[in-house]
């Protein structure tokens, strides 16, 4: 008789599991969708996710899926609610990530073999990300950092270079460009040749916004990176002597950008919404060709359009001749942006079985590129490649429509707004036959077939190179940061009460000095700031800083084995 009431409870154990897994992984049966909330500090985006995207939660996990931006404010207040979120991504593993851990507010992943149940690719392929996180978190994981690689031999694609009109540029006789300061002239003229763009709007050589500002603004910090300086606290890492050089380090690499970019203001060629605008105000700008010249090549490909490169104009990338544009070594042990589980999730199985999905090849692809079968699929060799619909989306996502389930519309619009992913993009992607990476540009598919623009081969044959990759490392413009376990430490309560002061005066002086009207005013403005700045203790906050980045050598040091 117990033989058979256990066979009967078996039979109800699994038939539940199986409704479970019916409702929640394909979204079958008459089941009400699951709510799930993903508080991502990377997104710029709020409310629920849409288009293909959303569609891609309903059917692989019977979810509708809320996207929480980060704001001020947002973090702090969640905290207090005691719910940050079913899935909670870090924009670092730094100080907030930290107080999450510490107040409990994260699920450990151990607990109950969460993550070796519901998440067996994870544990199975990104074990050393894991053990990084055991690690930062005290003992327990809670996660695991982006842009996780299965070897360190490598780097990541670059995406600082900086874009230039190329049409415009070649117009002008394609000047000769030593240095940063260089640009300046060439952009001058380049405006001049074009000041306004197709619809009476004004152009600039320039248009950024402050949305990702943190403890400095960031397109005047993230301009070190062109000459190898990684952001780092109130300085920047120089991945080439891997030292640490303040921020205000005379003719050091952020007042340099400050003074290029109040250069530009001066001659009227920097946007002046910058400090005022949005991300997708400073896009759109860049997609209607109002801007000439940017830092970053996800800045570039709005304006990269099938239409405009078919009539010649193109953004592409042009190097200064001393430049030594930063690029991200693979890093197995994952980067500090945290892929987490809010502890008060009513639903950490899913939360994990999501997380899971996007860490494998297809999900990883399905965030890359869109659905399978309609953007990208496997060949009969095993090897990946773009649909016709896929490669355009690549090349023009507003002009890449399509339909899934109950929604249509453009591949952009569609898009998931969580932004973080789990593999880099230049990872070997496990399910290829010949061990071909995430990253679309470089698979042997795309290399045969995609047509190539008169202005792109332009380029190409200018620097006899195929991609922007190419162009850079074999002319040298490249510094390789190391991947390596370091993350920079904790600060108590009472030091960062006074690094968020300093912060404030940073951003406010740097943004000041930006707008100032001459070389004058911009001296008084910047003098101010570093003035204000050691007021509210920058000196304490240099020597904690020195220190980390002694302990950044010394973990990318034993990264390379040496």
């Amino acid at each position: 008789m117990k033989k058979s009431i256990a066979i009967v409870l078996s039979l109800v154990l699994l038939s539940s599991v199986g409704v479970f897994f019916a409702g929640c992984a394909g979204g079958a049966g008459g089941d009400a969708p699951v709510q799930i909330v993903i508080y991502s500090q990377l997104a710029n985006f709020s409310g629920e996710q849409r288009g293909w995207a959303g569609e891609v939660f309903l059917e692989e996990f019977n979810a509708v899926v809320q996207i929480i931006p980060d704001a001020d404010g947002t973090f702090a207040t969640r905290m207090e609610a005691g719910f940050l979120g079913d899935i909670v991504l870090f924009g670092s593993s730094g100080r907030e990530y930290l107080n999450a851990v510490e107040a409990g507010m994260l699920f450990d992943w151990e607990e109950d073999d969460l993550v070796q149940t519901y998440g067996p690719f994870i544990w199975e392929n990104m074990r050393l990300a894991l053990e990084t996180n055991r690690e930062l978190s005290g003992g327990r994981i809670h996660g695991f950092g982006f842009n996780v690689a299965q070897s360190g031999e490598d780097h990541e694609d670059f995406f600082y270079y900086p874009y230039i009109r190329w049409d415009l540029y070649v117009e002008l006789g394609m000047p000769y460009v030593g240095t940063l300061e260089d640009f300046i002239p060439v952009l001058e003229a380049m405006v001049a040749l074009e000041p306004y763009n197709e619809f009476g709007q004004r152009n600039f050589a320039v248009s950024f916004f402050p949305d990702w500002d943190g403890d400095m603004v960031m397109m005047v910090k993230s301009t070190g990176a062109l000459y190898g300086y990684d952001e780092f606290g109130f300085g920047l890492y120089c991945t080439q002597t891997q030292t640490f050089q303040p921020i205000f380090y005379e003719n050091g690499q952020y007042l340099r950008a400050l003074r290029f970019y109040n250069q530009l203001f001066q001659r009227g060629l920097m946007d002046p919404d910058s400090m005022t605008q949005t991300f997708d105000d400073m896009r759109e700008k860049y997609l209607t060709g109002r801007a000439m010249w940017n830092i970053f090549s996800w800045m570039a490909d709005p304006f990269n359009t099938e239409e405009n490169m078919a009539e010649g104009r193109a953004m592409m990338p042009l190097a200064a001749s001393d430049q030594r544009n930063i690029v991200y070594g693979l890093n197995p042990f994952g980067g500090t942006r945290v892929w987490t589980i809010g502890a008060q999730s009513a639903h950490p199985e899913l939360a994990m079985q999501i997380i899971n999905w996007f860490s494998t090849p297809e999900g990883s692809l399905t965030f890359f590129y869109g659905p399978r079968g309609i953007m990208w699929d496997y060949n009969a060799y095993g090897n990946t490649y773009l649909t016709e619909l896929g490669l355009l989306a690549q090349q023009d996502a507003d002009a890449a429509i399509f339909t899934m389930g109950d929604w249509t519309g453009s591949y952009r619009e569609g898009e998931f707004q969580h932004n973080l992913p789990t593999w880099a993009r230049e990872a070997t992607n496990p399910d290829s036959a010949d061990g071909e990476c995430f990253n679309w540009e470089v698979w042997r598919s795309t290399l045969e077939t995609r047509y190539i623009h008169p202005i792109e081969q332009h380029w190409r044959d200018h620097f006899n190179a195929v991609r922007a990759d190419d162009y850079l490392i074999s002319r040298g413009h490249y510094s390789i940061s190391i991947g390596s376990t370091f993350q920079m430490a904790r600060r108590d309560s009472e030091f960062e009460l006074i690094w968020n002061q300093i912060a404030g005066v940073i951003r406010s002086g740097t943004w000041r000095a930006l707008y100032a009207e001459n070389d004058e005013e911009f001296e008084e403005i910047v003098a101010e700031m570093i003035e204000n700045a050691y007021a509210f203790g920058l000196a304490q906050a240099y020597e904690w800083l020195f220190e980390q980045a002694a302990l950044r050598r010394a973990a990318e040091e034993a990264a390379m084995g040496r």
